[in-house]
Parts: structure tokens; sequence; C-alpha cells
């Protein structure tokens, strides 16, 4: 059996930033019944030298659009960095499920042998389709999907595997 690009990635995005979505309303929830800041909560970090709760997500949403995006060869929504809440993190979610949903089998099936090159600084990538998506996009989504999950986890937020995986 052969697994297309589309396959091996737009469903499961979208079902695990839909988990990601239900696990940031619980963080919510837990904020207001512990009368924590939401600040406080979004702000929250495992260790001083990694990215808060806010940053991962915000780095979740772009590994799926920004990547996509790119395999598709269409321009992806620019989702400026400025959420400061968890209404702004659930809208940044909505957008980037919105987004996916317009891309096609058609478009990312192609895309296994498409030349990939972008910058993240003075870092420069290349890589070919299939193992940008393999080693690149999906590994990293899943590492700040799976880092925000931990931050709230650590946090109180009563949340288990089955949240994170999806009910």
């Amino acid at each position: 059996m052969t697994i297309s690009m589309y396959q091996a990635s737009i469903p499961q995005f979208k079902k695990m930033l839909s988990n990601l979505s239900a696990i940031l309303k619980k963080a919510e929830a837990h904020s207001t019944n512990k009368k924590i800041n939401e600040k406080v909560m979004l702000e929250a970090r495992l260790t001083l030298d990694m990215f808060a709760l806010t940053k991962q997500v915000q780095i979740a949403c772009d590994q799926a659009k920004n990547g996509l995006a790119r395999l598709a060869g269409v321009e992806p929504p620019k989702i400026a960095d400025q959420e400061s809440s968890f209404v702004e993190l659930q809208e940044r979610i909505s957008k980037t499920v919105a987004f996916l949903e317009t891309i096609t089998p058609e478009q990312l099936d192609g895309s296994t042998n498409k030349e990939i090159k972008f910058s993240i600084g003075e870092w420069k990538f290349e890589f070919i389709g299939d193992q940008y998506l393999l080693t690149w996009i999906i590994p990293n989504f899943y590492f700040h999907i799976t880092t925000a999950y931990n931050i709230l986890r650590h946090h109180g937020v009563e949340i288990g595997k089955t949240d994170y995986l999806g009910g």
C-alpha cells in the first residue's frame, strides 16, 4: 500500500490541530477555575531556553500552513505572531485548518520530487518534496504540538494521552 503526500499530511494535521484546540480550551478553563491570569499560562514554558506556549502553537500552525503551501505551490495566509489570549490562539488554529482545507490532493500528490528551498534567518534549507514532508514538516509539527501539551500538563491542566490523540 502506498500512502500519498496528501494522506500523510492534511487529515492528520487537521486532526492534531483540532486536538490542540480542545487542549487549549481545557487550559483556558483551568486558568479561569484556578484564577490564574491567562497571560501566565500563555507565557509558560518547560525550561528557560524553550519557547513559551503561545510560540509553540504559532510554530505548529506555521509548520502546517507554510510547509504544505510550499509543497502545493500556493501562497500561505500571512498570520502575524501577535496572539495574546486563548481566543486569539483558537483563531489562529481555525485559520490554519481553513487554509489546509483549500489544499487538494492533486496539489500535494504531485510534489514528491519538488525542490523546496527556504531560509530561516541565516540558515538555508534545501529538500526534495517527500523528504521535506517526512523529515522537516511532520517532525517539527509534532514537536511543537507535543511541547504545547507538555507545558500545559506540567502547569496542572488536567489533560492526558486521549486529549493529545483525540478521543
